[in-house]
């Protein structure tokens, strides 16, 4: 099997009961995922895009996360803000304005 370059996680606060309950889930975060993946596709970059459990860090949510990089973003609200975080993937860079680590 071969792995893709990225994998970008995106927080939509499942909890143990399988219930998304959390802030991500609840700022919209589950909207993002399709559009991660068909943005990331249309520019050529080779990644896999998974929902995630709560990843603890609700004041900062949506929070997205991308390996191997480690980059957390966080208050990723809108597409635009996906778009500014694929520009600087594509160039190899961390989206300073939005992260909340490295």
């Amino acid at each position: 099997m071969k792995k893709p370059t990225y994998h970008i996680l995106v927080c939509n606060s499942f909890r143990i009961a399988g219930d998304a309950q959390g802030a991500c889930n609840k700022k919209g975060a589950a909207g993002f995922i399709q559009y991660l993946t068909e943005e990331a596709a249309d520019r050529g970059l080779d990644v896999a895009v998974s929902s995630t459990g709560c990843l603890n860090v609700c004041a900062q949510g949506p929070v997205v996360v991308v390996h191997p990089n480690n980059f957390w973003y966080g208050n990723v609200d809108s597409t635009d803000v996906i778009d500014e975080i694929l520009d600087a993937l594509e160039d190899g860079e961390a989206c300073e304005k939005y992260l909340i680590a490295d």
